[in-house]
């Protein structure tokens, strides 16, 4: 099976890790998750889950279990995914913290997430960020722009509404879509667009 690496930072939106594991544990991928300590706190604050860092049980997280995600304390500098050598299709850091996004953009490799990402650009994989953060300073835009002129996909999470939305899930469900179509992962979770559903050229 190929490999996924999924990093989870400290800014709001973990609902979207939660989301988009609970969908590609449904895939053949192995997934590598790697979860930075402010991220821990964040999914305590929204998700009332309280992970232990040193043993993390992604059951608790998910909801159920299962047998193909590997955890690395984004403290392990010298883990598997931390060498170019090992072969990763893609990685994916959702939500995407400022910190983490303007130390990538800036070569800055602190900690695990961190160098996975600098070897997935160096190495020339699929990168996507997912920021969530508003309003935007110029510096968060200047390290975004940065990292797309080398190849990075920046997702912002901006839910849209044409989808016609009922709850909050499927605004999730909208973001986690996203990701998939940007990794070429097929999925449900949002129904194609077909032209002229909302209104035809005649309308303008």
């Amino acid at each position: 099976m190929e490999n996924l690496i999924v990093g989870i930072t400290g800014a709001s939106g973990v609902v979207y890790a939660q989301r988009l594991l609970q969908i590609l544990c449904g895939k053949e991928y192995n997934i590598h998750l790697s979860i930075s300590d402010a991220a821990f706190l964040v999914i305590k604050h929204e998700l009332g889950i309280d992970l232990n860092r040193s043993q993390l049980n992604i059951g608790e997280f998910l909801g159920y279990s299962t047998d193909n995600i590997i955890y690395y304390n984004n403290s392990d500098i010298g883990a598997t995914i931390a060498s170019s050598r090992y072969p990763i299709k893609a990685m994916v850091i959702v939500p995407c913290s400022m910190n983490t996004l303007c130390s990538i953009a800036h070569g800055i490799s602190n900690n695990l997430i961190q160098r996975a990402a600098s070897i997935a650009l160096k190495e020339g994989r699929k990168l996507v960020v997912v920021p969530r953060e508003t309003p935007l300073s110029a510096i968060h835009l200047e390290a975004m722009q940065k990292l797309s002129s080398v190849g990075t996909c920046i997702l912002p999470a901006m839910p849209g509404f044409y989808h016609n939305p009922k709850a909050i899930a499927d605004q999730v469900d909208f973001i986690v879509a996203k990701i998939l179509d940007a990794l070429n992962i097929t999925h449900t979770l949002v129904p194609e667009w077909h032209s002229g559903e909302i209104f035809s050229i005649e309308d303008l």
